[in-house]
Parts: C-alpha cells; sequence; structure tokens
C-alpha cells in the first residue's frame, strides 16, 4: 500500500514540475517576443569612432598571396639580407639560421617522402617545408623581428627573404628578389600541400 501511495505522489510531483516547466517556457518565450517587438529594427550608432580612410585601410592591407598579389614595390639582394639578418634576426634565429631561441630557418633534409608525418626528428624549416616564397615575405614583413613587428620596410623584407633563401641553397648568393622575381621561385616543398577540396561528408587522403 506504502509503495503505491509513494508512485502515485511520485508521479503527481512529476506531472507539476512538467506543467510548471512549460509554463517557464512560455512565458520565457512570450518574454522574448515582447523584447524583439520593443527593440527598433536598427539601432541607433552610439557615435563612438568614425568610418576608416582609405589611407588607413591601405596601410593594414599588407596580405601577400602565393601567387604574388600584394607584393609590394622594393627590392632587396642577398648580401643586404645578411647585414638585416645579423642585426635584427641572428639572436633568435641563429648565426646561420641554425636556430637558438628561436626555430631554425635552414634546413633542407625531408625524408625519402616527405616524412615529417611519421619522422619527429626532422626540423620544419623554410628550405624543406615552407611552400611559397611570397608567403614566407608576407610572414616576416607582417610578424618579424618578434620584438618589433612591423617595422621592416619592404627592401629590409625583400633582403631577409633572399638572404634566407639563399642560405636554403634555394637561390643563388646573388639573387635579388622583388614583386617580379619572388613569385618565379619554387619552394622544394610547394607540390607537397595540396588544396583541400572536399565537399563534405567523411573523406580521408
Amino acid at each position: 500500500m506504502r509503495s503505491l501511495i509513494a508512485a502515485i505522489s511520485c508521479i503527481a510531483i512529476c506531472a507539476s514540475a512538467s506543467a510548471l516547466a512549460q509554463a517557464r517556457a512560455s512565458a520565457s518565450a512570450q518574454g522574448a517576443t515582447a523584447d524583439k517587438s520593443a527593440r527598433p529594427a536598427n539601432p541607433a550608432p552610439l557615435g563612438i569612432g568614425r568610418a576608416a580612410t582609405a589611407e588607413e585601410i591601405n596601410k593594414l592591407d599588407i596580405d601577400v598571396m602565393p601567387d604574388g598579389r600584394g607584393l609590394p614595390p622594393g627590392r632587396g639582394s642577398v648580401a643586404e639580407g645578411a647585414k638585416v639578418y645579423a642585426e635584427k634576426c641572428a639572436s633568435c634565429h641563429g648565426k646561420s639560421g641554425e636556430g637558438a631561441t628561436f626555430e631554425r630557418l635552414v634546413a633542407t633534409d625531408a625524408g625519402k617522402n616527405f616524412d615529417f608525418a611519421t619522422n619527429a626528428k626532422l626540423p620544419r624549416a623554410v628550405g624543406n617545408y615552407w611552400p611559397y616564397a611570397t608567403t614566407l615575405y608576407d610572414y616576416t614583413y607582417r610578424a618579424m623581428p618578434f620584438m618589433q613587428p612591423g617595422t621592416l620596410t619592404p627592401n629590409e623584407t625583400y633582403s631577409l627573404v633572399a638572404y634566407i633563401l639563399a642560405l636554403n641553397k634555394i637561390v643563388a648568393d646573388d639573387a635579388v628578389m622583388d614583386a617580379a622575381t619572388l613569385p618565379k621561385v619554387k619552394m622544394p616543398a610547394r607540390d607537397r600541400f595540396v588544396i583541400d577540396n572536399r565537399r563534405g561528408g567523411k573523406v580521408v587522403k
């Protein structure tokens, strides 16, 4: 008998709780609808700030695409890059790009078949892992030196890229990099990276 009473009580409590939850949900939905109708469709601006000028936008529009779009005017030689590197890069990346407090920049070994996924000892560097010389410019220009990012001029950046490529035996020691020559540099790892062309579903390449 006690079990029957307890069961009936439990059913009553559960039914009450369910009804209360439905009532709260309904009230919440009605409140949300009321709030939306009370708010203006297009709130007035706060009057903070102003629209960016074309000049200001251009200063931030510094991204460089793999095909070279976005490269600025300028030029830099390997010899010029060696001087900039010694002054602004060697303390972090080593005297000859071998790495110091930060990653190494020079390495040519990629294993017999680009074995980075199976050989953790292979170092990833510009010479064996970076796919595009143009994006090396992009990263260097926007992010280096580490403690003073954005302070390099286009000429300094072109010269640094030329020097780093020469250290990796990708360009000659007398090479000059600019918006015309840099996109023509084919990196050793370029064909190792492909565009992800999956279109839904679980696909393993």
